[in-house]
Order: structure tokens, then C-alpha cells, then sequence
């Protein structure tokens, strides 16, 4: 049988930055994945000339230039800026939490009037929690209520957060929010990076040409045959889930898992945006995505995706870490177990249990290939 000189296992964004940076090393790889398409979680199909985010909105964005240039060296992308909508009831919002948001919750016209209605709120919240002998917060309703004060609290932020994690945000550690950015400008624009945009062509494109020379086995699951699969490689990539790696050894971490429903409609445009959420608790799914206007689309269809937040049970497809202080300590003593590895390296969300967004996990895979190699300019 063939040897290669790694074996990665999934082929996501992490496992294909590695092994496209393998490949200009003149290293062998042979990329695995149990799902029947590469991509992992970025993975875009064409649907009625749409390009479907199949596993949820991704918006690349980074103040990285090096990251920026790098994959806009493998494709182009386009200038689309994230500027979600919010919608409670029957009330439209725009996000991040700036200036119109303000206007359209108070009618507010100045940042002066939108700091003073924001103050005068968080005033409140902080003088309750004294009157009942509580100093600081003690879950993630009081912190958010001391960081931007009711309205915005119970209309943009509880019904969402408690949706996306399952539980009361009275039951939530209040360090999951550490800050809620708030913006006294007219301006939609969700990131505050310098660089931001979508693949012309959608992100399967992109990793098609980050594999392109790369044998690729998708619907290949590694633990069907782990033995044989670990006998392929001088070295694994390993990018799936660090604890089911280890085989539960010190007992299971938690993920989050998400639920999917897309539906084409007859009409040229459902909601005027890609994203909007939806706020309250009462509607089980955390968003609404039209496709279509991630690529400015003119489509005389459209395709959206009802995006429902789950708890994870092993089986399911985890998508991301519950970073909260049991975990984290868990995560520690597999943490423990990799660094002694010197023929396996863990990478992305579930290898390295964190909650890497895109531009994170391009970066840490072009860092880790930097050390691998021996580049100093991967």
C-alpha cells in the first residue's frame, strides 16, 4: 500500500490549508473525511444557481493581511460586508447594537441621547443587584443587563443566547459575555475588520483548489479503520474531535450542535438581507439565511435556511465547544495527552476545542505548517 507523509483526517479548512501547504513542501498527503464532500462546514452546493451555505452563513473576515492575502491567492473574493438584521415580533433591527439600532428601539437621534438612554438603563440594572447584596454579576442575564441595559437586553440579546446554548440565561456563567460591543455611529457593518468578503463561486471552490494534486477520500470515516489508516502516514492531521480521539477517556466534552432546514421558494427575494435573526424564545430557530445575497444574486428563485440550534449527543455533527470552566478543564487533560504526541497534531474547532472562526483557523493551520516545515513564510 502507499505511505504518505500525512494523513489528514478531515478535510475542512484546517486539514486543507495544511495539506496545500504540505504539498509546496513536497510532502505526500492523503485527506480523509467521512462526509461524501470536502469543505467540512464551509462546504457551498449549487442550488438553483445559488451557492447554498449548506452548514450555516460563513462571512470570511480578518485584519490579518497576511490571511487575507493568502486565500485571496488560492481565489477571488467578492466585497460583501455582513450586516445582519434582527427581528423581534414585529419589530426590524440592525446589528451590531449602533446608532439606528437605537433610533428604531427609542427614537433617539444623537449618540449623546443614545449614551444617556443606555446609562440611565444600566443604572438601573446595577442598582438592583446592590439592593439585593449582589456586587457582580452572577450569570449572564445581570451582565449583559449591566453592560447595555433592558430594552436591548431582553429584545435583542435573551430570547437568542438562550436559544443558541439551551439553557436560561439565569443558569448561564455571566463570563460568556465579557462584553457586548455597542457603537454610537450610523454604521450596519457587523466586523470590525479591515478585510471581509465570500468567495466568488462559494467556499467549495476555494477548497477544491487548496486540495487541487492532494489525494482526497471523502465518505472515509478514520475510526472505521483506525489501525489501517494510522499505518498509510509517517504523521495525522487530526481534525475531528479531540476527547472521541482519546476515546473518552476522562469522559465526553460538550458541543453544540445546529439543525439545518432549507427550502427553494418561487420568488426573487424572501426577506432583502442574507441574515436576519430572530430574537425571542418563542421562535425555535436563532436565524433566517437567503443565500442568494451573499453573491448579489438576481436569481428569479430563492433559497433560505432555518438555522435551529441543538444539544449534541454523540452521533450528531458538533459544530462548536461549550468553552465554560468545566470544559475547559476537561479539554486540559486531553490537552495534556496531545502535547506528548509527536506523531499527531490536533487542529481546528474540535481538535483544539475552541471556537475558531474562519480567518483563525487559515492562520493556525499556515503557523503550524510554518513550524512543521521549517518556513518562515508558509
Amino acid at each position: 500500500m502507499s505511505r504518505y507523509d500525512y494523513l489528514i483526517v478531515g478535510a475542512g479548512l484546517f486539514g486543507s490549508v495544511f495539506a496545500c501547504e504540505a504539498k509546496k513542501a513536497h510532502k505526500t498527503c492523503l485527506v480523509i473525511d467521512k462526509r461524501p464532500h470536502i469543505g467540512g462546514n464551509v462546504y457551498t452546493e449549487n442550488i438553483e444557481g445559488i451557492n447554498v451555505h449548506r452548514y450555516g452563513a460563513h462571512i470570511f473576515h480578518t485584519g490579518n493581511k497576511e490571511v487575507w492575502d493568502y486565500v485571496n491567492s488560492i481565489v477571488s473574493f467578492n466585497r460583501y460586508t455582513n450586516s445582519p438584521l434582527a427581528r423581534y415580533k414585529d419589530e426590524l433591527y440592525n446589528l451590531p447594537f449602533n446608532m439606528n439600532t437605537f433610533h428604531q428601539m427609542w427614537g433617539v437621534v444623537t449618540p449623546s441621547e443614545a449614551r444617556e438612554k443606555i446609562d440611565e438603563q444600566k443604572r438601573e440594572a446595577v442598582e438592583k443587584m446592590r439592593s439585593e447584596g449582589v456586587s457582580e454579576p452572577r450569570n449572564l442575564k445581570e451582565q449583559a443587563l449591566s453592560l447595555v441595559g433592558r430594552d436591548i437586553y431582553e429584545k435583542l440579546v435573551e430570547g437568542y443566547t438562550e436559544k443558541q446554548w439551551g439553557r436560561r440565561a439565569e443558569e448561564l456563567p455571566a463570563f460568556i459575555i465579557k462584553r457586548l460591543p455597542v457603537r454610537f455611529i450610523y454604521d450596519n457593518n457587523y466586523f470590525n475588520d479591515a478585510y471581509q468578503g465570500i468567495p466568488v463561486g462559494g467556499y467549495t471552490g476555494l477548497v477544491k483548489k487548496l486540495l487541487e494534486g492532494v489525494e482526497v477520500r471523502t465518505g472515509t470515516d478514520y475510526f472505521s479503520d483506525r489501525a489501517g489508516f494510522d499505518s498509510l502516514s509517517d504523521k495525522t492531521v487530526f481534525t475531528g474531535m479531540i476527547d472521541e480521539f482519546y476515546d473518552y477517556r476522562f469522559g465526553e466534552l460538550e458541543y453544540r450542535s445546529l439543525r439545518f432546514e432549507t427550502e427553494i421558494l418561487d420568488t426573487p427575494d424572501f426577506q432583502g438581507n442574507a441574515v436576519v435573526n430572530y430574537t425571542e424564545y418563542e421562535i425555535p430557530y436563532t436565524r433566517i439565511i437567503e443565500h442568494k445575497h451573499f453573491e448579489f444574486g438576481d436569481q428569479e428563485k430563492t433559497v433560505i435556511t432555518r438555522e435551529y440550534p441543538a444539544a449534541w449527543k454523540r452521533g450528531d455533527e458538533p459544530y462548536y465547544p461549550v468553552n465554560d470552566e468545566k470544559n475547559s478543564a476537561l479539554y486540559q487533560k486531553y490537552r495534556e495527552l496531545a502535547d506528548r504526541e509527536d506523531k499527531v497534531i490536533f487542529g481546528g474547532r474540535l481538535g483544539q476545542y475552541r471556537y475558531f472562526d474562519m480567518h483563525q483557523v487559515v492562520e493556525s493551520a499556515l503557523m503550524l505548517a510554518r513550524r512543521e516545515f521549517g518556513q518562515e513564510n508558509p
